[in-house]
């Protein structure tokens, strides 16, 4: 029964959840920054230049997502998953080999090059993970791809975990860690990431399960961070917490059989490319508003648009945040290891908005109608809080901004995709919602390096800037671009009004029927 059992989307689901954690390589910039700022050499200005190629290659998947669409088995990523393995392992150990000194200081066009790269293969493992969860799952997209997204928040502070326990504080080495850690999850579980027919029964309540058990996981990981904030922790105590979280990890392999024991009551459905796409035909019969409209086709549609302006306009500020974490702590008085715990505790809430904006959009979808867009109105208002709170200077607004911002750039993450998927269909799903996302580089370039880093090197001319001052202006900037994504993502709620009734309608008919 085991052998049949890995050959399910359960299995699929479980492959899924074990590379996310290790995938968000991305969001631990923060903790290896200052190593590149001062082996390098460089001013804030050139540092945020590097992480703006870290932002394009993180973001820019739509590569990625062709690949899946166009490969000759489309229900099988291997191909996408292999691809991202050599990205990663060629990225990071070139970033390695310069910060340990054993290449010669490169050019900073040379480390734009390596962490384009690194970057990169995070779309890879994102692209095959989310859009094989959204295809088994398709009733509960929402929640399925908030657990995949939950788990790319949360892989940022178990990377660092993982690290810290076993090799210390020293950063280099991290670097050494990323290139090896993601490339052997992805090329040892591949071969189970695999598109499957769906079957009638309700798969929300091991789903529930899978949501359980990342919360327990996330809530944990914020007791650990915090105590070990607090208290110098001895390396007993540290070994027996990641001992704990690997167990926490490997527990959706009890959900994964007893998910497959239920399926194997129920008659097995042959399998093929075009049955896995047979929805649609079945969209015609049942007048879906769904459509699966390609990216050219996606890209003259005003909604398309909408939603890019909201997401450069929110995760463009969000990953300005996390991008520059250190050097704001640093300029409002914050020790190493206070910016160090924010970085870890940034997936955390990260981890927190992609989950529950999953969870609860669906929720409320399935039970009162509510249309997702509101939820983008809402976390991008939200947001605008956020950096209002760190323009403030207050003591601890560093703190309660931090969270905000946190949270809500990880609701984005769990809202653009599910829209899209929606709005434009799952056919091209994995290009168009990759596609979107370039908003995100977009917006933090301009927010990243001509705003935050430009306004900090022009304070910092004479001296080491110290001080709220610092970056006051730079989050006022970003609280009002918050409040202009906020007002773009009202209008796309008010556009998809209609399409999401029908929706809704449909989605009834085919619950009771």
């Amino acid at each position: 029964m085991i052998p049949m059992a890995v050959r399910s989307k359960w299995a699929a689901m479980a492959a899924s959840i074990w590379m996310q954690c290790v995938s968000g390589s991305a969001y631990t910039f923060g903790f290896y920054s200052p190593l590149l700022k001062s082996t390098q050499l460089y001013d804030q200005q050139t540092l945020d230049t590097v992480a703006l190629f870290k932002d394009i290659g993180a973001n820019a998947g739509v590569i990625s997502g062709a690949i899946y669409s166009s490969s000759p088995d489309a229900s099988c990523p291997r191909l996408v998953l292999a691809l991202g393995a050599v990205l990663c392992f060629a990225g990071y150990f070139f970033l390695w080999l310069s910060v340990a000194g054993i290449l010669c200081r490169p050019p900073v066009s040379f480390m734009c090059l390596f962490m384009l790269l690194a970057a990169h293969s995070s779309t890879f493992f994102n692209t095959a993970d989310v859009v094989t969860a959204a295809r088994n799952f398709p009733g509960h997209r929402g929640t399925a791809i908030g657990i995949m997204k939950g788990y790319l928040g949360l892989s940022g502070a178990i990377l660092i975990h993982v690290y810290c326990t076993l090799y210390g504080n020293e950063p280099g080495y991290f670097l050494l860690m990323l290139s090896l850690l993601p490339t052997t999850f992805a090329l040892l579980l591949m071969y189970f990431v695999k598109v499957y027919p769906t079957n009638s029964q309700d798969d929300r309540p091991f789903l529930n399960v899978f949501s359980l058990i990342a919360l327990i996981t996330a809530g944990f990981l914020m007791a650990y961070i915090l105590l070990e904030n607090i208290l110098s922790l001895i390396s007993s105590v540290r070994i027996l917490t990641l001992i704990f979280l690997l167990i926490l990890l490997s527990s959706p392999l009890i959900i994964l059989i007893k998910a497959h024991l239920r399926d194997s009551m129920l008659p097995s459905p042959s399998i093929s490319h075009e049955s896995l796409l047979s929805a649609d035909s079945q969209r015609k019969c049942d007048a879906d508003p769904e459509e699966n409209l390609n990216l050219f086709q996606s890209m003259q549609k005003l909604n398309f648009w909408l939603l890019f302006l909201c997401m450069a306009c929110g995760m463009g500020s969000g990953l300005a945040t996390v991008n520059n974490i250190s050097q704001i702590g640093s300029s409002m008085g914050y020790k190493s290891k206070e910016t160090a715990a924010l970085v870890s505790l940034w997936s955390i809430w990260n981890f927190t908005g992609r989950f529950v904006a999953g969870y609860i959009s669906d929720h409320f979808f399935r039970s009162h109608g509510c249309k997702r867009p509101l939820f983008l109105v809402i976390t991008l208002a939200t947001m605008a809080f956020g950096h209002a709170s760190i323009a403030s200077g207050f003591p601890g607004a560093l703190y309660l901004g931090y969270v905000v911002v946190g949270v809500c750039y990880g609701s984005q993450w769990s809202l653009m995709p599910t829209i899209s998927s929606e709005i434009f269909g799952l056919r091209h799903f994995g290009t168009i919602f990759n596609a979107i996302a370039i908003a995100s580089p977009c917006g933090s370039y301009v927010l990243s390096v001509r705003v935050v880093g430009y306004i900090y090197d022009m304070e910092s001319q004479k001296r080491t800037c110290v001080g709220n001052h610092c970056f006051r202006l730079s989050f006022v900037i970003m609280w009002l671009v918050s409040l202009m994504g906020a007002g773009v993502a009202l209008a796309l709620f008010f556009r998809t009004r209609k399409f999401y009734e029908q929706l809704m309608i449909v989605r009834i008919k085919r619950l009771v029927v």
